[in-house]
């Protein structure tokens, strides 16, 4: 049998590190070749390394959460072949002579005397509460103990119907008869979670875009009456296309009114000092996965109708929650879109995708009476949020793009037409 050692290889153009987000085999596995190893992310993506060779598992380096860098030693098998020479082993280091006396040499120290006896200790006297006769601990068995503590419940204020034993049907008849006493909820144990892999990745990120862009969140109100009666029609009619929701027709909305306000859609080098505009809207779309929050990229947004951005929506969101996106999918944006659809709340205050400078987060819908020609009238409401970077973007800026957007949204028909 010989040692196999299988170094990180090179998986990016410019990657020196990785962190290794989970391990698929332990020490003593038997791996077959190509066989799952584990799972490692860059800047860029996550890759899957596989096992080079065939043999039992020896070795592997750090435990998930760590970085490891190009070219170091990621695993050590046990493949077959020739037995490598082992290495000659050390001779084990001489034992340490026995401790000798504080005499030491070839003299024997003497003999020490034997210790004066102790003095003997009078018994413990018994605790206050025996003497004072203390009430006696409530009988109880520990599965009943557990319950009462789960609930937060003195055992010795719960009255048992039967000899003084308390028993479930005691703790029930406390609840029961004293309902003001029950708890929000029981005791659970603390839980340490090691922040690894993408949410580690999204903690850096985040914490770099509210680090160093001056955020100022602008929020306006937008009559969707109409537009959500135009979005049942064409869900009516449309056959075996992908259903539409809000989002398609906001970013139809978007894509009209950005050509006026280009520096909505850019990108800011604040090393370099160059702010970048784009012709192009590459949209990123905030998507929430088991793994954590993902933004695929809508490539030419602007080049999109309603029903093909429906259905780009549809693949990348699958993509993004399956771990099957590709990592070109998931870079490239200039501008990000984040909805929580149902959950959207009132307002929200989203944070920039850096380097991105604007970042637009539709809220929910709601219905609410308003006054219309004098009348009152139910319309369907939501608000929508845009922050933005405010060393290249100006408040005026904003609120106008915002205003330009509105007024495409509450006439639907502009959407379609040039």
């Amino acid at each position: 049998m010989a040692r196999f050692t299988f170094k990180l290889p090179d998986i990016g153009e410019g990657i020196a590190e990785a962190e290794i987000v989970a391990w698929h085999v332990a020490v003593g596995d038997v791996v077959e070749e190509d066989q799952p190893l584990a799972d490692v992310m860059t800047d860029k993506a996550t890759v899957e390394m596989t096992a080079p060779v065939a043999g039992k598992v020896l070795e592997i380096a750090g435990a998930a959460g760590d970085m490891i860098a190009i070219g170091a030693v990621l695993a050590v098998f046990e493949a077959d072949g020739e037995e490598e020479a082992a290495p000659e082993m050390t001779s084990a280091p001489a034992p340490l002579p026995e401790q000798e006396g504080p005499g030491v040499g070839s003299e024997r120290s003497e003999p020490s005397a034997p210790p004066a006896p102790s003095p003997s200790v009078p018994a413990s006297a018994p605790p206050p509460n025996a003497a004072k006769g203390a009430a006696p601990r409530t009988l109880a068995s520990p599965a009943v103990r557990q319950r009462a503590k789960d609930l937060g419940i003195d055992l010795a204020s719960v009255k048992s119907a039967q000899g003084d034993r308390v028993r479930h049907a005691d703790l029930d008849a406390f609840l029961t008869y004293n309902q003001g006493y029950r708890p929000a909820g029981g005791t659970r144990p603390d839980e340490v979670v090691k922040v690894i892999g993408l949410r580690r990745r999204i903690a850096e990120n985040m914490a770099a875009a509210k680090r160093h862009i001056p955020h100022f969140t602008y929020v306006e109100e937008f009559d969707v009456t109409k537009l959500e009666d135009l979005r049942a029609d064409l869900n009516a009619t449309r056959g075996d296309r992908p259903k539409l929701t809000m989002l398609p027709l906001l970013i139809v909305a978007i894509c009209k009114a950005l050509p006026e306000f280009p520096m909505i859609n850019a990108r800011y080098d604040d090393e370099a000092g160059v702010v970048t505009r784009y012709g192009s809207v590459h949209l990123g779309m905030a998507a929430q996965t088991d793994a954590g929050l993902m933004v695929p990229v809508i490539r030419d947004a602007q080049s999109r109708n309603v029903w093909q951005l429906a259905a780009e929506i549809k693949r990348l969101a699958d993509a993004a929650r399956t771990g099957k996106a590709k990592s070109e999918e998931l870079s490239g944006s200039t501008l990000t879109v984040t909805s929580l659809g149902p959950l959207g709340g009132i307002a929200t205050t989203p944070v920039i995708n850096r380097p991105e400078v604007a970042i637009i987060g539709p809220n929910k819908v709601v219905e609410r009476p308003v006054i219309r020609d004098g009348e009152i009238a139910v319309a369907k409401l939501m608000n929508l949020s845009i922050s933005c970077d405010h060393r290249v973007v100006d408040g005026w800026d904003a609120a106008s793009f915002v205003q330009a957007v509105k007024r495409l949204v509450e006439t639907p028909a502009l959407l379609f037409v040039d």
